[in-house]
């Protein structure tokens, strides 16, 4: 959403036009971010201090994707989790049903240790990530926990610039277990395809919008789904000489997008 609907704290121009407009043709939207570290409820707020009314069934983090997908696809004995992460990850793994385990909680088999560690570690954004809870992660993971991560972005936009991002916190991971972390965020397909399982759309009427290219765009070209890059986030016209895919459509902003939609329908 940052890059397409907001910088920071401040809304991008057209954010409410484009809701209205949204609201007023009845046109479905689930706001789907790989963005880990807020709870649904925090996103409802942050809009709603713009001027935008959202329920809970129009947010989709990469956070809720991850637990929906642990909790459909895992075996039902597989249910302690160690996680690096915030509450917007805590959160959505407690609801389906995980057990959230502690540093240095681990399994040791040599002493007849086998059900005090994690059956799986998930990362996602941490600001408050400590040596202890990467040192827990990779003791788990070297220990046979499955490795699984929000998203894989390397870098997170900010007022000030681009800072780490949770693919900063996967290399040391995988730098110090050899164990490649499976993804659920763009731009891996699954976070699109349960936003498209929630709209209750096909791939023929539905459309991406986003500002960065290897994850918003990329992600909708792996979910076979049509895409529309704004110019007001992290990925320029220029940075489309250098990829082998392409979005839909290009447009500058927000308010482009508004009068686009006008023009449609």
């Amino acid at each position: 959403m940052d890059g397409v609907l907001w910088h920071g704290k401040k809304p991008l121009p057209g954010l409410e036009a484009f809701f209205a407009l949204l609201r007023e043709k009845q046109l479905p939207f689930v706001l789907a971010t790989n963005n880990a570290s807020l709870t649904q409820q925090q996103y409802i707020d942050k809009l709603a201090d713009m001027g935008v009314s959202v329920s809970s069934e129009e947010i989709l983090t990469s956070s809720m994707a991850t637990a929906t997908y642990l909790h459909e696809n895992l075996p039902a004995d597989k249910r302690r989790v160690f996680v690096i992460g915030e509450d917007g990850l805590r959160k959505p793994l407690e609801a389906e049903g995980f057990i959230l385990t502690d540093l240095y909680q681990v399994n040791q088999p040599a002493k007849g240790i086998t059900e005090e560690g994690a059956d799986i570690v998930v990362s996602g954004l941490d600001r408050t990530l400590s040596w202890d809870k990467l040192a827990t992660a990779t003791l788990n993971i070297r220990a046979g926990a499955l490795f699984y991560a929000t998203n894989a972005d390397t870098t997170l936009p900010t007022e000030l610039g681009e800072v780490i991002g949770n693919g900063g916190i996967l290399a040391a991971l995988q730098a110090a277990t050899g164990v490649e972390p499976i993804c659920i965020g763009k731009p891996e397909p699954i976070l699109y395809q349960q936003a498209l399982k929630k709209l209750g759309t096909d791939l023929s009427n539905t459309v991406a919008i986003g500002d960065r290219l290897n994850t918003d765009i990329l992600g909708a070209v792996n979910a076979g789904i049509r895409s529309i890059m704004v110019l007001t986030g992290v990925s320029s016209r220029e940075d489309l000489q250098h990829i082998d895919y392409q979005p839909t459509w290009i447009l500058q902003d927000l308010e482009a997008v508004t009068e686009a939609l006008k023009q449609a329908l």
